[in-house]
């Protein structure tokens, strides 16, 4: 029997499906198991089998199993005994050691989550205890499931070679919470106890406004003066005009805009910035009009459908790009940019996937979804790209620069010290990462110790930050957790600083475009 797990209408004493997730150390909140791979007991309903909803459900390891309850809306239950478990010493071992590591686990009734704690050890540390008796509140409106609550009682000491009776009661309420708003409690800042950060989105706010204010402030003042001192060269003959030498940026002219010494590799990262930017912004939008936390694993499929559907993106920036820097190979350029993405986030899966078979652990990724993810990119990805590129090669493809490029490359002067690249990469990215660094911080404490759920130096100082954060902020542990978060860590800075040069780049070139078309060059 398979069963799809939705939110819907119940009729009185219809059956309500209670499904057990998984299991793992409250620390370590990526390093989850099946339920039933503890040595717990199952009801003795008969096994429903449950289908991944959704492609996001399947990559973040989503495992459901019945429990075997018998549950029916608006009957309740007293407290009943399901099942025992012979407790020898393998399986007294197996909760001994998930009470030590502070296991959790979590469940599910209509789709609304719940968590709850495999047992306590005693102030010394010698004996353990485990939680027998599952309490479940349930709580509906009209004929719809709205708010669930489970407490967990029935302590009992961990002894070899005894029998230990699992048991659960069920309570139901009428509430007045509608359903739509059944998930609101869950976004509760004394739910999860945490701190409203109003003063850091106050100070990225006021950081960018004024990093935004400097920068034009100082642009405006050296541009006015330039351009005065340019009109005054225009008034001149033709003689007084050739005596004098160009100086200021105007000097530079004939190579300004000389194509990058790697063309190839340059605009595959700027169409890949581009679409990761289209991306980030399209789902921040939806994530706003659409609850896309109520359904496990949305925000992960919506953003893939996202990054599929944006695929022309890519092409048209990076194709059109290349083709005005004179590259002719232009469908080595397609492959490269359509496959640069999401081979670094496969590559980084696929090996923390092999770890996570290694342990068992539930965020291994089924064959299946891995043939569906490679099939996304050589089936949608592949050829939205194409389409692009053609797109970008054939509209925007000329070098329509608005002075010529010299022939021969100019000098370069010997730099100052503070102008030498290994300088640049260090200080270039400080303000920029101060504008996100609170909210890094509060990210980063959602994200793992909660719940689930030039201009590219910003990506490598936030490199940088994740690792002091794990240094001196996580109570992380074990080979499957570190490569967890090292490896996902590196790939959204990676991204960080593809999209904020890719960014950086589209800004300043349309600038230098603009200054050197109001200037008259000989």
């Amino acid at each position: 029997l398979c069963y799809i797990v939705l939110s819907f209408m119940y009729k009185d004493k219809e059956e309500v499906v209670l499904w057990m997730n998984t299991v793992g150390p409250y620390h370590n909140r990526q390093e989850t198991y099946k339920y039933f791979s503890l040595p717990f007991c199952a009801g003795s309903k008969k096994t429903i089998s449950h289908y991944h909803e959704t492609l996001g459900e399947a990559l973040q390891g989503v495992e459901l199993e019945f429990s075997g309850l018998d549950i029916k809306f608006k009957d309740e239950v007293m407290q009943t005994t399901y099942c025992e478990i012979d407790l020898d010493k393998a399986k007294r071992d197996a909760f001994v050691y998930a009470i030590k590591n502070h296991y959790w686990y979590q469940m599910y009734i209509d789709d609304l989550p719940i968590w709850g704690i495999v047992g306590e050890a005693d102030e010394n540390g010698e004996d353990h205890y485990l939680w027998t008796y599952k309490k479940l509140e349930i709580g509906f409106n009209g004929n719809r499931i709205v708010d669930v609550n489970l407490t967990s009682e029935g302590k009992v000491r961990l002894i070899p070679n005894t029998r230990i009776g699992m048991s659960y009661s069920v309570k139901w309420k009428r509430s007045d919470v509608k359903f739509e708003d059944r998930f609101d409690k869950y976004l509760d800042p004394s739910f999860f106890q945490h701190r409203i950060h109003w003063f850091s989105i106050f100070n990225s706010f006021m950081m960018v406004i004024f990093l935004v204010g400097l920068v034009s402030m100082i642009l405006m003042r050296t541009l006015r003066k330039d351009y005065a001192r340019y009109s005054k060269e225009e008034e001149m003959d033709d003689m007084d005009r050739d005596l004098g030498d160009e100086y200021g940026w105007k000097q530079v002219h004939g190579d300004v805009f000389r194509p990058s010494s790697h063309p190839l590799i340059f605009s595959s990262l700027i169409g890949s910035g581009c679409q990761i930017f289209s991306v980030s912004l399209i789902v921040i939008i939806v994530a706003m009009v659409e609850d896309l936390y109520t359904e496990r694993g949305s925000m992960l499929s919506t953003a893939i459908f996202v990054y599929a559907a944006t695929s022309p993106v890519n092409g048209y920036f990076g194709g059109s790009l290349y083709a005005k820097q004179g590259g002719r190979r232009w469908i080595k350029q397609m492959f490269i940019g359509a496959f640069m993405i999401p081979a670094m986030v496969c590559g980084t899966a696929f090996f923390i996937n092999f770890i996570a078979i290694y342990y068992h652990a539930s965020r291994a990724i089924p064959f299946g979804t891995m043939v569906a993810v490679c099939c996304i990119c050589f089936f949608v990805i592949l050829p939205l790209n194409l389409v692009g590129t053609i797109l970008g090669r054939n509209l925007s493809g000329q070098p329509n620069f608005p002075c010529r490029v010299n022939a021969v490359p100019r000098p370069i002067p010997e730099k100052k010290w503070f102008m030498e690249p290994a300088v640049i990469v260090c200080l270039g990215g400080i303000l920029p990462f101060g504008s996100i660094f609170i909210e890094m911080y509060v990210l980063h404490l959602h994200v793992f110790l909660d719940y689930r759920c030039g201009c590219g130096f910003p990506g490598l100082r936030s490199c940088s930050y994740v690792s002091c954060f794990f240094l001196w902020c996580f109570r992380m542990y074990g080979l499957f957790q570190t490569s967890f978060y090292f490896g996902y860590m590196a790939v959204f800075s990676t991204a960080l600083g593809i999209m904020c040069g890719a960014v950086g780049y589209m800004g300043t070139s349309a600038f230098v475009r603009k200054i050197y078309t109001n200037v008259k060059i000989d």
